[in-house]
């Protein structure tokens, strides 16, 4: 954690009252959870969070070329890092552990153990860009360990991100998609259809890093912001989405 964020942060708790804004840059599969938390930031602190959403990849594109967010919610810790390399943030830390499913909006098609993927028997898989997306790149991981890799890639639809992943799937474009667990679940269980879990073992982790940006800097607010992230009550919040804290 670096000196000047932990200054800002000490700026945020002395001067709560003092409401702000903060412009947040929100990796796509953290969409359902962060429209929860921030109503509750907004009541808490007072500060408001105006949310971006879309791929990581892209955020990182569009934070060199100069937009204006204050913070970014990564979907991965590689990008994060590399900003802070950079010299355009600091204060990295890992607000999620995210968790791929296989998932149809269909009722019992998807097995517990995913092996559904074995047998073949649909015409279309969808999964996020491995190049723009950690939980694309985690799915391809996961297919490549099962040895089916080359078996699925002719049924495979790629959407940019992970939320377009989902829509392929939840729309019925494709039988089953690779998600972030988080778009399917809530409250501690499954919202609609079926759905495998994959194991963890089966990809490298999905460590999702939040960085403070240059112009979130000074921002009260945005330091508001990232510690609201680390309380008990967000973490809560983000586990009931099938996110590891």
């Amino acid at each position: 954690m670096t000196t000047w964020w932990m200054l800002a942060a000490g700026l945020a708790l002395s001067f709560g009252a003092q409401a702000g804004e903060v412009q947040v840059a929100v990796a796509a599969n953290f969409s359902a959870p962060m429209e929860k938390l921030a109503p509750m930031f907004a009541l808490d602190t007072g500060h408001k969070a105006v949310l971006s959403f879309g791929s990581t990849g892209k955020f990182y594109a569009q934070i060199r070329n100069g937009a204006p967010f204050d913070v970014l919610l990564a979907a991965d810790d590689e990008t994060p890092l590399k900003l802070e390399r950079e010299g355009r943030g600091g204060g990295r830390f890992t607000y999620a552990v995210g968790r791929l499913a296989l998932w149809s909006r269909q009722d019992g098609l998807v097995d517990a153990q995913g092996s559904i993927l074995q047998a073949g028997r649909f015409e279309r898989l969808a999964v996020a860009d491995p190049k723009l997306a950690p939980y694309g790149a985690a799915a391809f991981e996961t297919m490549a360990k099962l040895g089916l890799l080359e078996t699925l890639r002719p049924k495979l639809v790629q959407g940019e991100n992970i939320a377009q992943a989902y829509q392929f799937a939840a729309t019925g474009n494709a039988a089953l998609g690779f998600v972030a667990l988080s778009q399917v679940h809530a409250d501690g269980k499954l919202k609609e259809g079926s759905a495998w879990i994959v194991p963890a073992s089966m990809h490298a982790p999905i460590r999702q890093d939040a960085i403070v940006l240059d112009k979130g800097r000074d921002n009260p607010a945005a330091a508001a912001l990232v510690r609201y992230l680390q309380t008990a009550k967000a973490r809560a919040v983000i586990r009931s989405f099938g996110y590891e804290t």
